[in-house]
């Protein structure tokens, strides 16, 4: 009887890798049967789930096959899910596409535009709205008895951009707080240093709009104590592997979107921006990622995931 539990234990994940490798593989001229896209799931944010179904189904409708949404609970996972071959596309921050393809073969397709050129966020560092921090000196001189969060190891905002900072100002953050911790989201991130579990935390200017729609943070709740240089929108990638005409077909309709279906794009950014009128998907080039790439280089043991 163990004997044939374990077979049929043993036959039924063979059956269960298969069917994953079935989703996300490609016949032999590079096509998908049904198109797999991967990214993040938001925290509780029904707004951005609402939209992702939208646009998932103006795709299906533009490109004439299936098209599935694959969610990763973190960065890291949806590197490893493109590795493996379970989903052909991913929304990947810039850092982690800078991660991805040191691994894999990678196709940049699409990033959000402003007025045809690349759109941009922030990194911010933030610390309680009633905190005695007031700058980053501050910070320097009280930093080890400071607890500090990033957000996911393979965040651009969250992770690479303030570390690289960091370092430049004299603080290893493997070392030079109390306690370092990734707190997995951005969200959560924020919410730790409004909780004060965390004293400073990091994250992306572009979160505070929709955790306030949101109703997970109130203008005050947290403060703004440095903000970096511009990051360049994250791209939207597609494996190698797939049939170069249809990756084409496929960011064709990312950057058709614009006039075959505003409200979706529009509904979209304003999620996370007050200026919609002039965003719109554009070509993305690897070039554009090369500055995050002299970032992570400059940063010495740096552990990405």
């Amino acid at each position: 009887m163990k004997a044939c539990i374990v077979t049929l234990i043993a036959l039924f994940t063979l059956l269960n890798i298969s069917g994953c490798k079935n989703k996300g593989s490609v016949d032999s001229d590079g096509m998908p049967k049904t198109l797999m896209i991967g990214v993040v799931q938001t925290d509780a944010f029904d707004q951005v789930k609402k939209v992702r179904e939208q646009m998932r189904a103006y795709l299906e409708k533009k490109l004439g096959i299936p098209v599935e949404l694959v969610f990763s609970t973190d960065y890291s996972g949806l590197i490893e899910a493109l590795k493996a071959k379970k989903v052909h596309v991913a929304n990947l921050p810039p850092f982690a596409y800078v991660i991805a393809t040191r691994a894999l073969p990678l196709t940049p397709i699409v990033t959000l535009g402003n007025n045809g050129k690349p759109s941009t966020y922030h990194s911010v560092i933030i610390v309680n709205g009633h905190s005695k921090l007031m700058n980053m000196t501050d910070v320097k001189r009280e930093a080890k008895n400071l607890t500090f969060c990033f957000v996911d190891p393979a965040s651009t905002s969250g992770h690479l951009v303030p570390r690289g900072y960091l370092n430049t100002i004299g603080l290893n953050p493997d070392n030079a707080f109390k306690q370092t911790i990734f707190a997995g989201t951005h969200p959560a991130s924020v919410l730790s240093v409004k909780s004060g579990k965390i004293d400073v935390g990091c994250t992306t200017d572009m979160v505070f709009k929709i955790m306030i729609q949101s109703k997970m943070l109130k203008e005050g709740d947290v403060r703004v104590i440095w903000t970096s240089a511009p990051i360049v929108s994250d791209p939207i990638v597609v494996r190698n592997d797939v049939n170069k005409e249809f990756t084409k077909k496929i960011q064709r309709a990312y950057l058709d979107m614009n006039t075959d279906a505003p409200d979706i794009l529009k509904s979209y950014v304003r999620l996370f921006l007050k200026d919609t009128a002039k965003r719109s998907y554009m070509v993305a080039q690897d070039s554009m990622y090369d500055g995050l790439r002299k970032i992570a280089a400059g940063i010495k043991d740096l552990k990405a995931n």
